[in-house]
């Protein structure tokens, strides 16, 4: 039978008991490893973070815990090629698994350097200015900033098993908060083996990070208001956990990052031939087949002036002609598989739902040729370009989590804002233009819309980091659909682990309080 993936609880790797979720592989469809935790104890992981892991990390200054966050991202680093070997079976080819691998540890160390050159010396974070709260100047007040006493509970999507996972450590090891993982089941293996590597190389202190491999019924409950849950998956899941006891009664901290109907907009200078109008193809293009479109700032909606649609989607279908499915590793694979079978059945309903009013331009939900693997057995679907009306409803409401992109015309920046409002908020946004005037125009006229906005053009396009990248050093989250939280954004998310408390005493004693060290 199927080995149970492991826990790693009070400072033991334990597995659960029962028979679990088999995760297959994505590619050849055999058994990977069986996922539960039925008959672990989540309170002792909770109680182990609290009387373990929390005093041990609010013991170091700031300085101690960047170079804890640098020494966890050089282990990732120094043995990232077992990771890449595991994320192929879960349908990720190198470049895919690079995204999500280097990504993890280079947010890591981005964090680390965040900590090391913006946060003081000490434990203690002195915020703004000494405010003046009496006439004669012997009573004052000032913000300060401490580690909160509880546990940060990561619960993450399936995409990025080891970035997602990171980004939320990084910053709350700062803050001295320790972490429980709660990695999704369908790739649970690779973040456990992320897990393995940070705990072999004994760089955090016992009770810093647990993990617990499958569901966690009840763990909520053990939580208050001390306490903080980071959550990315799907907007649905995150309005339920929103409206547990935890965060409306006991005002657990929650931050939900969810899956987006993010946008790029070509802007009416763009013309075939200019770069723009290539830079804006390449990046569709690329955003519909990185990790087989299985990111959550993925473009879903292309909003191109009506007189470059039929230009647009001939230039976007030549390049989606050149894209080979297969099997990672495979000679001249681009494109890997889906995360699972189920995940491809659940795309390909809603694809079905956004044929209701579209049409498709490229490709084929129910047929796709492979590359050194069968069709069948591996979790494969070719990628789906599909183009609608203005009038359309669908593509603003239905997300198909995969290769799939529709293109949308528009006529004027009023429509154009107008369009991109019906997606109820977004994690990011893309502008494609070298016009100034027309990207100010769009920029304002949807940024309350977005969490993130890329304005590309021939000057910037040799640095950028393209449209689907979140850096540490900028918010990534998103208003409305897209959860309305944040994550990543530096220094913020450290903040977002810490409290604010305001002290007022006279000058003498509020500097003595207000000492970092």
């Amino acid at each position: 039978m199927t080995e149970v993936l492991p826990s790693l609880i009070a400072g033991a790797w334990v597995a659960g008991k029962g028979g679990g979720t088999t995760v297959l592989d994505a590619v050849t469809g055999d058994p990977v490893v069986r996922v539960t935790s039925e008959g672990l104890d989540l309170g002792s992981a909770v109680e182990h973070a609290r009387r373990v892991g929390g005093p041990a990390l609010r013991a170091l200054d700031f300085g101690a815990r960047s170079a804890m966050v640098k020494a966890l991202a050089l282990a990732v680093s120094e043995r990232k090629q077992e990771l890449y070997d595991l994320s192929a079976r879960a349908g990720a080819t190198r470049a895919d698994a690079k995204v999500d691998v280097d990504g993890g540890f280079g947010t890591a160390l981005v964090y680390a350097s965040v900590g090391r050159k913006g946060l003081p010396d000490g434990k203690v974070i002195v915020e703004g200015p000494v405010e003046p709260l009496g006439k004669e100047g012997t009573f004052v007040g000032q913000h300060i900033l401490t580690s909160r006493l509880g546990v940060a509970l990561q619960i993450n999507a399936f995409n990025f098993p080891v970035w997602g996972m990171l980004e939320k450590l990084a910053p709350a090891l700062l803050a001295g908060v320790p972490t429980i993982v709660k990695p999704a089941t369908q790739t649970a293996y690779i973040t456990e083996h992320a897990v393995r590597i940070i705990h072999e190389a004994g760089v955090l202190p016992d009770g810093a990070l647990q993990l617990v491999s499958g569901s966690i019924p009840g763990m909520l409950d053990l939580l208050g208001g001390q306490d903080l849950v980071g959550f990315t998956g799907s907007a649905s899941t995150a309005a339920k956990l929103r409206g547990h006891a935890a965060v409306t009664e006991r005002s657990v901290r929650f931050n939900a990052e969810a899956d987006s109907l993010n946008c790029s907009v070509l802007g009416p200078d763009a013309q075939p031939g200019t770069p723009e109008f290539d830079l804006y193809v390449d990046a569709l293009v690329a955003e519909m087949t990185i990790k087989a479109g299985q990111k959550c700032t993925a473009i879903r909606r292309a909003f191109v002036p009506h007189s470059l649609i039929d230009d647009v989607a001939e230039a976007a279908s030549a390049r989606l002609s050149a894209v080979v499915v297969g099997a990672p590793g495979a000679e001249n694979v681009t494109m890997g598989a889906l995360v699972g079978l189920d995940q491809r059945e659940d795309v390909r309903r809603a694809v079905s739902a956004l044929l209701a009013d579209s049409s498709l331009v490229h490709g084929d939900p129910e047929k796709v040729e492979v590359v050194g693997a069968d069709e069948d057995k591996g979790a494969f679907l070719g990628p789906l370009l599909l183009r609608a009306d203005a009038s359309a409803r669908a593509p603003h409401e239905v997300e198909a989590f995969g290769p799939v992109s529709t293109l949308l015309p528009y006529d004027g920046i009023e429509q154009l804002v107008d369009l991109v409002g019906r997606g109820h908020g977004s994690l990011v946004g893309s502008v494609v233009t070298h016009d100034p005037e027309f990207a100010r125009d769009v920029v304002l006229g949807t940024a309350a819309l977005h969490g993130r906005i890329l304005v590309l053009d021939r000057d910037d396009a040799g640095e950028s980091t393209g449209h689907g990248t979140p850096l540490a050093q900028l918010v990534h989250g998103g208003p409305g659909r897209a959860g309305g939280g944040e994550e990543e954004g530096g220094l913020r998310a450290v903040y977002h682990h810490m409290q604010r408390t305001a002290i007022q005493a006279g000058p003498a004693m509020l500097e003595a309080l207000t000492r970092t060290e």
